[in-house]
């Protein structure tokens, strides 16, 4: 990734329809979401090689020099998509997405790359808790 003054793009790239119903949750927060973050929904049935084909479309339409790619399952075809596609851009792709993962990708894509990526991981991470670690539960 270049320096933080150039435009970010964050990408989900999951099972269909995770994706977009991702995207659709961060508009709630950040109405302008849908100018940066893109959702790439990989339907089951069709093959690695057209997922990242619409990638690459993507990518042709939207000026992406700094990206940050999130996937749901490492391993899965989502995820083999997003790292075949993102790691000849030499963007970061991190998978285990959930929705405050990209709320903080979001709200924090102004950072540099390693800060932005790490601020993804930790939303992600605390943004797991059982009713029983939270005291403040209603």
């Amino acid at each position: 990734m270049t320096d933080s003054s150039e435009p970010a793009h964050v990408v989900v790239v999951a099972h269909a329809p995770l994706a977009s119903a991702l995207l659709a949750c961060a508009a709630h927060v950040f109405p302008d979401a849908p100018g940066f973050v893109h959702a790439l929904d990989i339907p089951a049935d069709e093959p690695p090689e057209a997922s990242v084909a619409r990638a690459q479309a993507l990518q042709a339409t939207v000026e992406m020099q700094r990206c940050l790619v999130l996937t749901d399952v490492w391993g899965a075809t989502p995820g083999n998509v997003a790292l075949r596609w993102a790691q000849g851009q030499g963007w970061p792709v991190l998978a285990g997405v959930n929705l405050p993962m990209l709320l903080r990708s979001i709200a924090y894509r102004h950072e540099t790359g390693g800060q932005w990526v790490q601020r993804a991981v930790d939303g992600a991470r605390n943004g797991i808790v059982t009713s029983l670690e939270a005291s403040s539960a209603p």
